[in-house]
């Protein structure tokens, strides 16, 4: 692991590391952090850290298999990612990007180059389940190397049990007055690569492979565990309420097998009988009632069937001399087989800890198409929660576009440090209630327009009503500047000749 394998985007010496410093970054990353300096060799446990890691993630894929889980994880997938055939299902907003319009137009060609890389188009709802559930998504970025102006050649999907996050913190003493304190100069970030499957063709010392940070594009979830400093899913929350729903289910289904049916009680008198002939007479008894002949009509032949049912069987009771004869009465079943009330609360609980309104567990309840004042409070809580995910998951696009902008020479790194910030991305939305509460919104705007009109020119501009009220941005502006230009121009063209054919 002495040598990097992968590309590495020059930079400027100066901006190599995280600067001198007596702290090291917080770690928001889950990255598995090592140290070592001068002539000491660093050592990299990667077991400890990566076993739980990779446990959290098989836990996380065995969660999203179960029926209510693999229903609500859906459900947030189809809300996320919209496929749309007319439009992509992401696009770059670059409004607010102090950069020149052909820049722009660049930007947004490489963004669709990265889209048909990651076949978002047709495979977008996998990638963005992949990265839920798993919490976790890592790309293989591919250039060649030997014309890197050509930009990313290919993006392959690498297992997260696969790959780890590497920090290493370079630091050397120094002395501070009387006292002798570690700085640190500089971290060096890397992943490493393991290949776990059993049959694996690559050699022993190659089995970990240390790869360069430009050459793998990776992304979070954004939700970190303080204590072990592990990036932990969105559905860690899960785990208990699932577990516990379980254990009501199965003792549920053992309840009910064994309390459902009537069984029947046999007393059987066993007069002044030894204990031992007693016994040996009430399971003679038995085998006589337990021995079952039945006919095949097809073959003809004649079965001796034994019925030994263990939660079902009849209860057989010795009754000494003195007492009443031989009796046979019944046990009552169940009489609260129907009560899923325990049942109930934990799939309201498992539903309220994976985010999804308690509404859409009840199936009799069908959607509503009424005003967006009749929209529950659960489900604005869930569009919000949809919006902040998705702000999480945009993480890979600024990565990959990141490289691909650097490597094509659109701008330099410096540059695009300075202007990320101000890159969004708009998804689509197909749900009925954006729409509603849009059009009330554009309602309400019309309207209190209609009420400024006879202010405009004196305590208002157009310009301002249009920027404040109506929220066009300029952009907006201009486009429908020159949209109402053209319309007039071809309004005064229709009616030169409509009056030239008068004449």
């Amino acid at each position: 692991m002495a040598e990097l394998f992968g590309f590495k985007i020059t930079r400027v010496k100066e901006g190599e590391g995280s600067g001198e410093g007596f702290t090291t970054p917080s770690p928001d990353d889950g990255a598995v952090e090592v140290s070592g300096a001068g002539h000491f060799a660093s050592v990299l446990d990667l077991e400890g850290k990566t076993k739980s890691d990779d446990d959290l993630i098989r836990r996380y894929r065995d969660i999203a298999q179960q029926a209510e889980c693999d229903m609500a994880v859906e459900d947030i997938v189809n809300e996320a990612i919209v496929a749309d055939e007319a439009d992509q299902s992401v696009s770059p907003i670059l409004e607010n990007v102090p950069v020149p319009e052909n820049i722009k137009r660049k930007i947004r060609d490489e963004f669709n180059n990265i889209l048909s890389l990651l076949h978002f188009q047709k495979k977008g709802h996998d990638v963005f389940r992949r990265w839920y559930v798993d919490s976790k998504i890592y790309y293989h970025i591919i250039v060649d190397n030997e014309n890197l102006e050509k930009g990313i050649k290919e993006l392959r999907s690498i297992d997260p049990i696969k790959i780890k996050k590497v920090k290493k913190v370079n630091k050397e003493q120094r002395r501070v007055g009387n006292n002798t304190i570690p700085f640190v100069k500089n971290i060096e970030e890397f992943f490493i690569y393991t290949n776990t499957d059993k049959n694996a063709t690559m050699p022993t010392s190659m089995q970990g492979i240390k790869i360069a940070k430009d050459s793998v594009c990776y992304a979070h979830s954004g939700m970190i565990d303080y204590k072990s400093n592990q990036v932990i899913g969105y559905l860690q929350k899960v785990i208990r309420p699932l577990n516990m729903l379980r254990q009501i289910e199965d003792a549920v289904v053992i309840y009910r097998i064994s309390r459902a049916p009537e069984r029947r009680i046999f007393y059987v008198d066993v007069g002044n009988l030894p204990k031992n002939k007693a016994e040996q007479y009430l399971r003679d008894i038995m085998n006589r009632y337990r021995n079952k002949l039945t006919y095949d009509s097809s073959t003809g032949e004649i079965k001796d069937d034994r019925d030994h049912l263990h939660m079902l069987e009849d209860f057989w009771m010795p009754r000494r001399e003195g007492g009443r004869g031989t009796e046979i009465t019944t046990l009552d079943g169940g009489q609260n087989l129907g009560e899923m009330e325990d049942v109930n609360y934990l799939l309201k609980k498992l539903f309220r800890s994976l985010n999804i309104p308690i509404s859409r567990m009840e199936t009799e309840n069908g959607f509503n198409m009424g005003r967006s004042a009749e929209i529950t409070r659960d489900e604005v809580k869930f569009s919000k929660f949809i919006d902040k995910i998705r702000m999480r998951f945009c993480d890979i696009f600024l990565q990959l576009l990141k490289i691909q902008l650097i490597l094509k020479g659109v701008m330099t790194e410096k540059d695009w440090n300075l202007l990320s910030p101000n890159v969004r991305f708009e998804f689509n939305k197909d749900s009925y209630f954006n729409e509603l509460k849009e059009t009330e919104i554009m309602k309400e705007r019309l309207d209190v327009i209609t009420q400024l009109d006879e202010y405009v020119g004196k305590y208002y501009s157009t310009e301002w009503i249009r920027k404040n009220v109506l929220r066009q941005s300029d952009e907006d502006i201009s486009m429908i500047d020159d949209q109402i230009k053209k319309e007039m121009a071809k309004s005064e063209d229709q009616s030169e000749e409509q009056e030239g054919e008068d004449e």
